[in-house]
């Protein structure tokens, strides 16, 4: 893997890890066009920059986050934690996150190997997955009633949503897509469910770099100047894909990532069944 195929595979790792197409299924579609491996090194990386981007864009949120949960804990030994949790929505966020997280964690432990067998399949997996992502993203716009948000959010969306991205574990159903579908056909305000699907990934992309990270060994020395570019372009890409995904949700609608998904899914399935692919 050479410079320019690194920073190519990091612009397509940062935009769709948070446009609601796939990740998964475009990072394996990428790594065929380009002729190119994955490594652990070089995913482990592009993870991380995914990571900075979501944790810059949402910074002021995280901090307050990780504020009010600190003083949640300490409301829990002085017996006010039901109160506190009531009166601070930052407090309620932090918590309803960990619920929502908790179904991911779940399902990779659970069903790793499975997960990883379909990830080695044929193409045509992620492409009917990736057309299942855009079939949920416009029925769930078309189901949205729009009436809960970040004052009066509960469990139940949150848990919601968290099955939503524990679904997404499989090989073309987009994380953001699903977890953004799943919030709008719950209720959630579109700008909300957006937001909320974007911070719910922090947990996520953290865990699953950390259980990388132990493992990248020596993989690194091979491709450093590869992996340091595709790096910057993952986390300069993620950036600018959540502040567009949140623009177009707010103002538009998220129907032209369901043509896309569509069209793609399309293409991709038929190439795979007659080996064009």
């Amino acid at each position: 893997m050479d410079i320019l195929q690194g920073i190519i595979i990091g612009v397509v790792q940062g935009l769709t890890e948070f446009l609601p197409i796939s990740s998964s299924a475009h990072l394996i579609f990428i790594h065929n066009i380009l002729g190119v491996g994955s490594s652990l090194a070089f995913d482990t990386f592009l993870h991380m920059g995914s990571l900075i981007a979501v944790l810059f864009f949402f910074r002021k949120d995280v901090y307050e986050m990780i504020r009010a949960w600190i003083l949640s804990v300490g409301d829990i030994a002085q017996g006010r934690f039901v109160e506190g949790f009531k009166k601070d929505p930052y407090k309620r966020l932090a918590w309803y996150v960990i619920l929502g997280t908790i179904p991911v964690g779940i399902v990779g432990i659970l069903f790793e190997s499975q997960v990883e067998a379909l990830f080695a399949g044929a193409l045509y997996v992620p492409a009917f997955f990736l057309f299942v992502t855009g079939t949920i993203l416009y029925l769930s716009q078309r189901m949205n009633s729009g009436k809960v948000d970040f004052n009066n959010m509960g469990a139940k969306e949150s848990l919601f949503m968290g099955l939503g991205q524990a679904c997404a574990i499989m090989p073309g159903l987009s994380r953001s897509g699903t977890t953004i579908a799943a919030g709008l056909t719950i209720g959630l305000n579109k700008e909300f469910a957006a937001k909320f699907s974007f911070i719910l990934s922090i947990p996520a992309i953290l865990g699953a770099t950390v259980v990388q990270l132990g493992d990248i060994g020596s993989a690194l020395d091979a491709n450093l100047w590869p992996v340091a570019f595709g790096f910057i372009a993952a986390a300069v890409s993620g950036y600018i894909a959540i502040k567009w995904v949140l623009d177009l949700i707010q103002n538009k609608s998220l129907d032209i990532f369901a043509y896309y998904c569509w069209a793609i899914g399309i293409i991709i399935f038929m190439g795979s069944i007659t080996n064009l692919f």
